[in-house]
């Protein structure tokens, strides 16, 4: 038997744990407040959502819960987040969903709802509170972790990776897999799997292996199929989350779909991806050229505008286009980067069905 060195070990422990550059704080609502939303509208904010968290899950009862959890004085998580040496900026790595919730309830965006243990606060916005709870409010603490500039981008990557895997509960795609099994589950498991598809969707690392792509793929086909009302069968986008949307979709597909609508499905992905790799070809689905990580709104708004362009125009995958209108510039936002705001409404239908319009149309000009 192999004699244990319990002193190397140490030297071991003790010389990682040297590695890790960190350090905890605590501030207002007001503070985290102000540093998420000053500069929000040209994404110049200093402490900033990353593109692979982009899009906004938590509906607004959940929302509403957190605000509740807050006022209650309630223990909530930490955040934590990574300081940026080039600007000193602040990335978040987890808090997204609630610093976009305060962001929300601060500005007078969210209506509280489905409070239990607060329901006289129900139906109210924050500018509806007295003045003197509006400064309580805002004078709440939360604590945050800062992970420093001084740690390598090895030991950063590796606590990144950490945080993402051991404390987030699975994402929807992930449950489908399991749950939802069939014809139309292996379909898009197949496409989203495909070279040329994962080339024009580059994830960022602590995404990898999320199905991010089946989840790209999904929303592709229920969203092209049920245009412009959103309504598939009984069940109706706009009453309705858009996870609980995509699961009655796969549900139903893989009851009822046939061969011929996979190859016709087929088909049209296999349209999609060559117009978007023709067009797009440095860039693919990200908002810019070397950008990691692709945002679903903006993912809508060029892949299903360019499936229904091409079914009015078969031709448009040969022409010369103007994509200017494509192009996001943080410091000068155009009309696309209003309609693929992720803020806290994204996936409205009049937002779902205004983007992914104005791309048609752009196409076709």
């Amino acid at each position: 038997m192999d004699t244990i060195n319990l002193e190397r070990i140490e030297e071991q422990i003790i010389a990682e744990q040297k590695n890790v550059k960190y350090d905890i704080r605590e501030f207002t609502l007001e503070y985290y407040y102000d540093k998420y939303h000053k500069g929000l509208e040209k994404e110049d904010n200093e402490l900033y959502v990353p593109e692979y968290q982009r899009e906004f899950i938590w509906d607004e009862k959940r929302q509403s819960q957190f605000i509740e959890s807050l006022i209650l004085g309630l223990p909530v998580p930490l955040m934590f987040v990574a300081e940026n040496e080039s600007d000193g900026k602040l990335e978040i790595v987890d808090g997204s969903q609630r610093i976009r919730t305060i962001d929300a309830f601060m500005s007078n965006e969210l209506k509280l709802k489905g409070l239990k243990k607060l329901p006289l606060l129900n139906g109210l916005t924050y500018n509806k509170l007295s003045n003197a709870r509006q400064r309580m409010f805002k004078n709440i603490s939360m604590r945050m972790i800062i992970l420093g500039t001084a740690t390598t981008s090895e030991i950063r990557q590796d606590v990144f990776e950490r945080i993402n895997t051991s404390a987030v509960s699975l994402l929807p795609m992930e449950i489908r897999r399991g749950v939802y099994r069939g014809k139309f589950t292996d379909l898009i498991i197949e496409l989203a799997s495909e070279p040329r598809f994962k080339k024009l969707c580059p994830q960022n690392k602590m995404m990898e292996n999320r199905r991010e792509e089946e989840e790209m793929v999904l929303r592709l086909f229920a969203f092209t199929d049920t245009f412009p009302s959103f309504k598939y069968k009984s069940y109706d986008l706009s009453n309705m989350g858009v996870a609980d949307f995509l699961d009655r979709y796969i549900e139903d597909k893989n009851s009822n779909i046939t061969d011929v609508e996979i190859k016709e499905k087929r088909q049209l992905f296999d349209q999609m991806v060559s117009f978007v790799e023709k067009h797009f070809p440095n860039q693919g689905f990200a908002k810019g050229a070397n950008v990691i990580g692709v945002s679903k709104p903006y993912f809508e708004a060029i892949g299903i505008g360019a499936v229904l362009a091409l079914k009015k125009d078969h031709n448009l995958i040969n022409k010369t286009l103007d994509l200017s209108w494509t192009k996001i510039d943080k410091k000068h936002p155009n009309e696309l980067s209003r309609l693929v705001a992720d803020r806290y409404r994204t996936h409205t239908t009049s937002k779902l069905r205004e983007r992914i319009e104005y791309a048609k149309q752009q196409y076709l000009k």
